[in-house]
């Protein structure tokens, strides 16, 4: 390994039963990097590194990152390649949105019967477990919180547990996250019941360090169309419950950083009313 040698990262879409299909899927793409004359593609991902680390790493070659981070504190130091399309029927081609989930026993019906209550967030800065959610609520926000309070879980699987097992109420679990819990752990889902669904929003972007020269970010999204269409991955891409790249705006990924309350009020301000710990 050179001191240049780049880092690749795989990670939001990593559970354990999928590392295998996401290694693979970049052996495919990195193979046919080094082909078209790309320097220091690394041979593996890193499964290692915090996903923030791996971000701000200016040797950064390929990562996938939430449009709303990308959208305010990653918007001027990566650079956009493509948005992956999933074959999840709540996805609406490059968009995804989040489902809203209750305990199965929960008499919960619809949105409106959680206020006051209880909810789960993976990470306050994630646009499909905190963004979209405070989206859902803002109709009714008028400067005055939805939620009683929040509890801070760390990753999706980890919020659907809460609500499941009752330290929680609801929590909002991005659709494409939702179908791999379903397929790996439908104990879990089984549990779990849909009271509805937040908007719709730019699906989970893949980007490069904004140090990336703009031929490189060319190939890479040559490579993605490749890997998207040679058989050699259909295994990989169906495991991942992956169809596509497409491009997205980016003033799509901008408006995430200005969804507004019923007052007007930017909602990610507004989200210190679910009274989520530091």
């Amino acid at each position: 390994m050179t001191a240049t040698m780049r880092v690749a990262s795989l990670g939001m879409y990593d559970l354990p039963a999928l590392r295998e299909a996401n290694d693979a899927l970049w052996h495919g793409v990195a193979g046919w990097l080094r082909d078209s004359g790309v320097q220091d593609v690394p041979e593996h991902l890193n499964h290692e590194r915090s996903l923030a680390d791996i971000w701000d790493d200016p040797h950064l070659l390929l990562a996938q990152t939430c449009g709303f981070p990308f959208a305010t504190r990653w918007r001027d130091r990566l650079r956009y390649v493509a948005t992956p399309v999933y074959d999840v029927p709540a996805c609406e081609g490059a968009w995804y949105r989040s489902v809203l989930v209750v305990a199965h026993h929960s008499g919960a019906r619809e949105l409106s019967d959680l206020r006051g209550a209880i909810v789960a967030i993976n990470e306050p800065s994630s646009n499909s477990g905190c963004n979209l959610l405070a989206a859902a609520v803002a109709p009714t926000l008028r400067q005055k919180p939805f939620f009683g309070c929040a509890i801070l879980t760390g990753s999706h699987h980890a919020s659907a547990v809460a609500v499941a097992d009752g330290r929680a109420a609801i929590a909002a679990i991005d659709a494409i996250t939702y179908t791999h819990l379903s397929r790996h752990h439908p104990d879990l889902t089984a549990s779990l019941r849909t009271i509805g669904w937040t908007p719709v929003a730019p699906g989970l972007p893949l980007v490069t360090s904004i140090t990336t020269p703009p031929r490189q970010v060319e190939l890479l999204v040559q490579a993605l169309a490749w890997a998207s269409q040679t058989s050699e991955l259909r295994e990989a891409r169906s495991a991942l419950l992956l169809k596509s790249f497409a491009p997205v705006p980016m003033a799509d990924y901008g408006s995430l950083a200005t969804l507004t309350d019923a007052d007007g009020e930017r909602v990610p301000e507004t989200l210190a009313a679910f009274s989520v710990p530091a």
